[in-house]
C-alpha cells in the first residue's frame, strides 16, 4: 500500500461510516441515545467516543461535514500526507470526543465536526513542514485559528446556531483541532527517533 494512501483511506472510511449510520438511522436501526456521547454516561458507554462523531440527525449537517472532510481528504492527499498524519487523525477521532469532558456544560455531542477540525489542523501542519508550501499551511492554519478564536469554544462551549437550527458544540471544534495537532506533534519526534535508530543499525 502506498504511504500516501492511508490518509484518503481513513477520511473516506469516516465519511462512508457516517453515511451508513445516517441510513441506518433513517431505517430505524440506530438508537441515538446509544450512539451519542453523553457527559454523564460515557464511562458506561465508552463506544460513544467513536460512534458519536459518526451520528447526524439532519441530512444537511452530515452533508456539510462530509464535504468539508472530503475537501481535506483531497488537500491532504495532494500534500502527500504520511501514515503518521492518518494515525494522528485516527487517534483524534475518539480522543477529541474524550476531551469534551473538560467542559461540563457540554451535556452531549454528536457529529463529524470535531474530526473535521482535527483533519484541518493536521493538514495545516503537514503543509507547514514543507518549505515551498508553507504559505498554504499558514493559510489553512491561520483560517482555522481565526475560526476557533471567533467561536471562543473555551469560554462558550455550546451555542445555538440559527443557520443550523440546533446547538453547535464549539468546544468540539477546539478539542478536535487541539488533539489532532497534538497527536501529530507527538508522533513526529517518535518517528524521527525510529529513523535515526534504523540508520544507526545500518551504519
Amino acid at each position: 500500500m502506498r504511504r500516501t494512501f492511508y490518509w484518503p483511506l481513513l477520511c473516506g472510511l469516516l465519511i462512508l461510516l457516517s453515511v451508513a449510520v445516517w441510513l441506518a438511522g433513517v431505517a430505524g436501526h440506530v438508537v441515538p441515545d446509544r450512539w451519542m456521547w453523553h457527559h454523564d454516561l460515557w464511562r458506561t458507554q465508552p463506544w460513544t467516543l467513536w460512534t458519536a462523531p459518526l451520528l447526524h440527525f439532519l441530512w444537511p449537517h452530515l452533508l456539510g461535514n462530509a464535504l468539508a472532510l472530503a475537501a481535506l481528504t483531497v488537500l491532504g492527499t495532494a500534500l502527500k500526507a504520511t501514515p503518521r498524519d492518518a494515525l494522528a487523525l485516527l487517534l483524534a477521532w475518539p480522543l477529541g470526543t474524550l476531551a469534551l469532558t473538560l467542559w461540563p456544560a457540554v451535556g452531549g455531542f454528536y457529529g463529524l465536526s470535531g474530526v473535521v477540525h482535527a483533519a484541518a489542523a493536521i493538514v495545516a501542519l503537514r503543509a507547514l513542514a514543507d518549505p515551498p508550501l508553507r504559505w498554504l499551511g499558514l493559510l489553512v492554519g491561520g483560517s482555522l485559528m481565526i475560526k476557533l478564536a471567533l467561536e471562543r469554544g473555551w469560554a462558550v462551549p455550546v451555542a445555538f446556531d440559527s443557520a443550523w437550527g440546533f446547538n453547535v458544540v464549539f468546544a468540539a471544534h477546539l478539542a478536535g483541532a487541539s488533539v489532532g495537532a497534538g497527536m501529530l506533534l507527538l508522533l513526529e519526534p517518535l518517528a524521527q527517533r525510529r529513523v535515526a535508530r534504523h540508520r544507526e543499525l545500518l551504519s
